[in-house]
C-alpha cells in the first residue's frame, strides 16, 4: 500500500516538474519573441534616424508585431459632408459678430460683471474661429462660403445672417446705446445670438451623414453646452436688480 503511495506522489511530482518546464519554457518564448520585436523595431527607427527622416511605427494587433510605415505614409483626414463645412463656415460668421459685440463693451459700460462675462465669450470664440480655420484649410475648404450672385441686390446693406445674429438695426442700436441701456440690449442681443448658434448645432446633426467627424463632433457639442451654460448667466443678470445699480 505504501508503496502504491510513493510511486503515485513521484508520479505526481514528475507531472508536475514536466509542467513548471513547459510553461516555464513558454514563458521564455514569449519574452524572446517580444524582445526581438522591440530590438526590430529599434533597429528600423535607428536606420530612420540615421537616414534624418521620422519614424512611423504603427502598433499590431493583439499578438501581432508592430510595423514600421515609410515616411511617405500620410494620415488621411476623416470624410466630411457638405453641412460639416457650410456649418463650420457660418459659424465663423456668426461668432465673428459675438466677437464684434463684445469690442463695444469696454467704451458702453461699467458694469463690471458685464466685462468679465464679455471677456470671457471673447476669449473663447476668437479661440474657436481660429480652430474653425485650421479645420476648414486642412481639408482644402474655404473660410468663408461661396455668394450666389443675385441681380439687383447690394450685398453689403443686406449681408446673410446666420441664425440669431443681430441685424444691422440691432447692432447699430447696441453701438449709440451707454450704461444701463447698452447692458440691457448686450445681454438680450447676446442671448438671441447663443440661441441661434444652438438651432446651428440642431440643423447640422439633424442632417444625414453629417457631424461624423470627430474634431467637428467635438466641438460642435462643446458649443452647445457652453452656450446654454453662458444664457443662462445672462438670464440671470437680466432678472436680478436694475443693473445700472451694479457699477
Amino acid at each position: 500500500m505504501k508503496s502504491f503511495y510513493f510511486k503515485g506522489q513521484r508520479k505526481l511530482q514528475s507531472v508536475m516538474g514536466v509542467g513548471a518546464w513547459r510553461s516555464g519554457l513558454v514563458a521564455a518564448s514569449t519574452l524572446a519573441g517580444l524582445f526581438s520585436l522591440m530590438v526590430c523595431a529599434q533597429q528600423a527607427e535607428q536606420q530612420q534616424a540615421d537616414k534624418g527622416t521620422p519614424v512611423v511605427v504603427q502598433p499590431g494587433a493583439p499578438g501581432q508585431p508592430t510595423r514600421t510605415l515609410p515616411p511617405s505614409a500620410r494620415a488621411t483626414l476623416p470624410p466630411r459632408s457638405p453641412a460639416d463645412v457650410q456649418f463650420m463656415q457660418g459659424m465663423i460668421m456668426h461668432h465673428a459678430q459675438a466677437v464684434e459685440m463684445t469690442a463695444l463693451i469696454a467704451s458702453h459700460t461699467e458694469n463690471k460683471d458685464l466685462r468679465l462675462l464679455g471677456a470671457r465669450i471673447s476669449s473663447s470664440q476668437s479661440e474657436e474661429i481660429k480652430f474653425m480655420k485650421r479645420w476648414l484649410a486642412a481639408r482644402g475648404d474655404p473660410v468663408s462660403p461661396a455668394m450666389p450672385e443675385m441681380p439687383g441686390m447690394d450685398m453689403s446693406k443686406q449681408p446673410m445672417l446666420m441664425p440669431g445674429m443681430l441685424t444691422p438695426k440691432q447692432m447699430e442700436a447696441l453701438k449709440k446705446a451707454k450704461g444701463a441701456e447698452f447692458d440691457q440690449l448686450f445681454l438680450t442681443g447676446m442671448i438671441q445670438h447663443h440661441n441661434g448658434a444652438l438651432i446651428m448645432v440642431k440643423d447640422l446633426f439633424d442632417t444625414a451623414g453629417s457631424g461624423q467627424d470627430a474634431e467637428l463632433f467635438n466641438f460642435a457639442t462643446d458649443v452647445d453646452s457652453g452656450q446654454r451654460a453662458e444664457i443662462r448667466i445672462m438670464q440671470t443678470m437680466l432678472r436680478e436688480k436694475p443693473l445700472e445699480e451694479k457699477r
